[in-house]
Parts: structure tokens; sequence; C-alpha cells
């Protein structure tokens, strides 16, 4: 989801907590340009330092929102304000367009601008989408505190604790194990 991925720009050591090596993949211009292209978002030129500063603060803003949904806090009207002022700078026109895949048309949203407002609405409106027709309280951050990814959790039990179980849950697994067997030497002196 784009949302998540943009969220997740923000990226954490998450096997050492090292915070030294926290890198904001936002400065980063290869990662810009993939992303951009993985989620189909055109825009001119890479943002400038404004431009910056506002995707950071779109960022933020995001990430706090999910904290509080994880919290199960109730949902602050200003967040919609804010959501729908990001939205706004994103104008699209609607077209009816025939698709192969699916042997039938389809209404699509077209964008009107290749600039950075735009791609923060389309930010915006895809976590607003999600806010409404996902399920919330499926919102995740993975429980690896040096990680601390936002994903979605999408299993049938609703018991996905780790962003990933061969990375984060298996590292945690293992400090676990390690806790213990501490704990057990300590123990026995």
């Amino acid at each position: 989801m784009l949302w998540e991925d943009f969220i997740n720009s923000y990226w954490r050591d998450w096997r050492t907590g090292d915070r030294s090596k926290d890198r904001d993949m936002l400065e980063d211009s290869e990662w810009v340009s993939a992303w951009l292209q993985q989620h189909c978002l055109e825009t001119d030129a890479l943002p400038s330092q404004a431009e910056m500063e506002q995707l950071k603060q779109l960022r933020s803003l995001l990430w706090a929102a999910v904290q509080s949904i994880v919290r199960e806090q109730p949902r602050d009207p200003a967040l919609l304000e804010q959501l729908n002022h990001y939205m706004a700078s994103g104008p699209v026109t609607r077209q009816i367009v025939w698709s192969a895949e699916n042997q039938r048309h389809e209404m699509t949203l077209t964008t009107l601008h290749r600039h950075w407002d735009q791609v923060m609405a389309q930010i915006a409106a895809s976590f607003a989408i999600a806010l409404f027709e996902k399920e919330t309280s499926r919102f995740r951050i993975c429980e690896n505190a040096d990680c601390l990814w936002v994903y979605y959790d999408d299993t049938r039990n609703r018991s996905k604790r780790y962003c990933d179980d061969k990375a984060c849950g298996n590292l945690m697994k293992v400090r676990r194990f390690r806790a213990r067997r501490k704990a057990e030497m300590e123990g026995k002196k």
C-alpha cells in the first residue's frame, strides 16, 4: 500500500537499534525514483527542499495517526482536515477506460499535474481510503522496538506481531531465548 511504504521510508536499524544507522530514504534519490515507479507516481523532478519538508510533515502526520489507531485512541477530527488539505492540492479528472485485463470498462482517476503536491495528495488519499475501507484494527507497528515498521495485518486470526516473521520475528525469538539462557545462568551462580 502506498501509505505504508511512504511511512516506512524512514528506515531504522532493526537488528541492532543503532540509531546512527537510521536512514531517511526520502533523501536517497535512487530510492525515491524506484518508489515513484513502483507506485506509478509521476513527477517532473526530485523534491525541492520545501517539498521535502512537506513530505516529512505528511509522513509524521500519518505515523502519528497509525500510532493513535494502534493504541485504540479516538480518531482526531483534525486528521481528516489535514488529509483533506493534502488531497485538495492534487486535482484529478475521471475517465472511463477499457480494461483489457478485466475485459470491461472501468472508471479511473487521472492526475492533472506531475508535481509533489500531486504525489502527497495521492499518499493522503491512499491513507484516507485505508481508514474507511480497511479494518483499522489490523493496522500494526512491528513489536521489535528497533524496527517500528508499519504494516497491515492480513492474517486470518489477526495475530501478526512483527513486520516480517523471518526477519524481526526470528530476531526477537533469538533475543528472548538468549535472555532466558542468561537468566538461567545467573540463577545457577
